[in-house]
């Protein structure tokens, strides 16, 4: 028995995100509990369009645009995300591809980075808009041709549902959107690869 490498994404990704905590909590701490510190502040955090770290003279700007999926305000942060990305991302990696689920986290963050900066005045960072993509595109893997599966309307109904009233009515800190954004992203990633099946057919 040996043990295998057998999602190399989903676990390189697992691992730099651990590696960038650790640091964070330890050469680079800020000193707060439950905030980042410099080195996420710095690189893995994204920030409104025009402030100091987000200045088109910033080389680093378009680098947090996806580098916030990377940071994480602390190891129970970390853990949150990550315990649901290790039990759904290697199911997902292994029925899309490696090359597939790389393309669907950095589209994700990217998106998400995007219109965080757009349209928010507040900074961002953790993976958890990756979560919801991953938890939202997982109810529709056994999807047959044609058809769109009761387990991934209700999933996407009682997870979005719960951050969308979280974002009208609970101001807990989190980022919903980020939320909202991963499942809807999740959702048409799920929609984009069934109907690339059809039209192979």
């Amino acid at each position: 028995m040996r043990i295998s490498y057998n999602a190399p994404v989903v676990l390189t990704f697992t691992f730099i995100c651990t590696i960038i905590t650790a640091l964070d909590t330890t050469l680079f701490t800020s000193g707060t509990v439950g905030r980042p510190g410099s080195l996420c502040s710095n690189f893995f955090c994204v920030y409104p369009f025009g402030s100091s770290y987000m200045s088109s003279y910033d080389p680093f700007m378009y680098f947090r645009l996806f580098s916030h999926a990377m940071g994480h305000g602390g190891w129970e942060h970390l853990t949150g995300n990550f315990t649901i990305i290790l039990l759904l991302g290697p199911i997902l990696e292994e029925k899309y591809g490696s090359r597939t689920l790389l393309t669907m986290i950095f589209t994700t963050a990217l998106v998400t980075g995007i219109l965080q900066a757009t349209m928010f005045l507040g900074g961002l960072l953790g993976a958890s808009g990756i979560v919801f993509m991953m938890i939202i595109l997982s109810s529709y893997t056994n999807a047959k041709q044609g058809t769109i599966p009761l387990s991934f309307i209700l999933v996407a109904i009682l997870f979005l549902g719960k951050e969308i009233y979280g974002a009208m009515f609970v101001h807990d800190g989190v980022s919903q959107f980020a939320h909202i954004i991963g499942g809807i992203a999740g959702g048409l990633f799920a929609f984009a690869i069934a109907n690339q099946k059809v039209a192979t057919k």
